[in-house]
């Protein structure tokens, strides 16, 4: 009499999603994923109109020239400058506090809590850097930039308000303030312009 062959019973895998479900949660919850950070910038609103566009080309002493060099070296208005240097002739252009004709021109502006003031509303800072620019400098440039104009605000709010720009709470201030000293940076692409020379 030959032996029937015994049935090998099936895994029960009805909790196996439950588990893989349970898995995946853990995972998501306690791994840490890099994010991007990037600059917050905001760009300027364009002209009016297209005159107004066509004179600003042409007028050269608006625009300040930033460029970084392969080799980390900084060039700021045809010269070369270390960091603290860079944010000093920063604010000296971007203020022109003796209204001096190498630096951009002045016009009349009605701004909330100011009234009529003199303000640089054609200025612009175009910064250039080339491909083999370290990242870190790039951010350093930026960063060095951008204080330039905290600091000019900074300045204007104490005056006006009693306190410094990044302090004020009243939207309405704030924008006044960023309408007395508007940032403006302009970032050309990258390219390859190699090191700069010394002279």
């Amino acid at each position: 009499m030959s032996r029937k062959k015994r049935k090998v019973p099936g895994i029960n895998g009805s909790s196996s999603a439950d588990i893989a479900f349970m898995l995946l949660l853990f995972f998501l919850l306690t791994t840490s994923m890099d994010t991007d950070q990037g600059l917050p910038r905001r760009l300027p609103r364009p002209p009016e109109n297209k005159d107004k566009m066509d004179e600003q080309k042409v007028n050269k002493r608006n625009t300040l020239m930033v460029m970084v060099s392969s080799d980390n070296r900084v060039m700021c208005g045809g010269e070369e400058v270390t960091l603290a240097q860079l944010r000093e002739k920063t604010k000296e252009f971007i203020d022109n506090p003796n209204n001096s004709e190498n630096l951009p021109e002045k016009e009349s502006v009605d701004i909330p809590f100011f009234g009529e003031q003199m303000i640089t509303s054609f200025h612009i800072i175009s910064l250039q850097c080339d491909r083999g620019t370290k990242y870190q400098t790039y951010i350093d440039v930026q960063n060095e930039l951008a204080a330039a104009y905290n600091d000019l605000r900074d300045i204007v709010s104490k005056r006006q308000f009693g306190k410094p720009f990044r302090t004020l709470d009243d939207d309405a201030q704030r924008e006044a303030v960023m309408k007395y000293y508007p940032q403006k940076i302009s970032e050309a692409e990258p390219k390859k312009y190699g090191d700069i020379k010394k002279k």
